[in-house]
């Protein structure tokens, strides 16, 4: 090598950083309509015209199709033989077997949060969506309200830092918003609501598994009972 050629300078080996994922044109169709349908703009039992959704979207029926397919899947939609697919009903037996799954994927949660030591992280997030939601307590049955408990719910399962969980979560939290919205007008202005939330808040953060999953077991049985009125 010449006297006065440089060195090639090494290649940088970064250890920080993420390799950046793209998802598919699918994935970001089915997220869409997840969201369409939590937010209540597809309530049960709406058909889902595939002709009319590739309009609204602007995407072509193939990726649309593949999307819709995996909303079955989740169970987020039904196919009906010769009729098409559709947002399923909230029969009680539905609403019944989607609140066991939520309370065995959140008390699963609790236990992790706590197994890694993390509770006090976690307590911190959930005070700030309670704070939220104490400031809408003489409205319970919000809009805004409805979004913060969802919130809450969502921060408990990311704070157990486990891919899974959150992915099975983020398919129930879609129906548990639909439940929520059934839920309207059974809440009285006051504390009520928050104060279930604010119980298991304090006993992940005291690191109290069997307080903490109690407290779960119970605002569950609550929000259960408050459907079947």
């Amino acid at each position: 090598m010449p006297a006065d050629a440089q060195a090639p300078s090494p290649e940088f080996q970064g250890t920080g950083l993420e390799p950046v994922v793209q998802e598919s044109t699918p994935a970001l169709i089915a997220r869409s309509l997840r969201r369409a349908i939590s937010a209540g703009e597809f309530p049960p039992g709406t058909q889902l015209g595939e002709a009319s959704l590739a309009r609204q979207l602007g995407v072509s029926r193939g990726p649309l199709r593949e999307a819709m397919q995996r909303l079955t899947q989740e169970g987020l939609l039904v196919s009906h033989r010769n009729r098409g697919l559709f947002v399923p009903d909230l029969t009680p037996e539905a609403v019944s077997d989607m609140y066991l799954l939520r309370t065995t994927i959140e008390r699963s949660a609790i236990e992790r949060i706590i197994e890694l030591g993390v509770q006090d992280t976690a307590a911190a997030a959930l005070d700030e969506v309670i704070a939220r939601m104490s400031a809408l307590s003489e409205g319970p049955d919000s809009p805004e309200m409805v979004a913060a408990d969802l919130d809450f719910h969502h921060e408990l399962v990311e704070a157990a830092r486990s891919e899974r969980l959150s992915r099975v979560h983020e398919t129930v939290i879609v129906e548990t918003s639909m439940c929520l919205r059934a839920m309207q007008s059974t809440y009285a202005p006051g504390e009520d609501r928050v104060a279930e939330h604010r119980e298991l808040a304090e006993a992940i953060r005291a690191g109290d598994t069997s307080r903490a999953c109690e407290a779960l077991t119970e605002h569950m049985r609550d929000g259960l009972a408050r459907l079947q009125v």
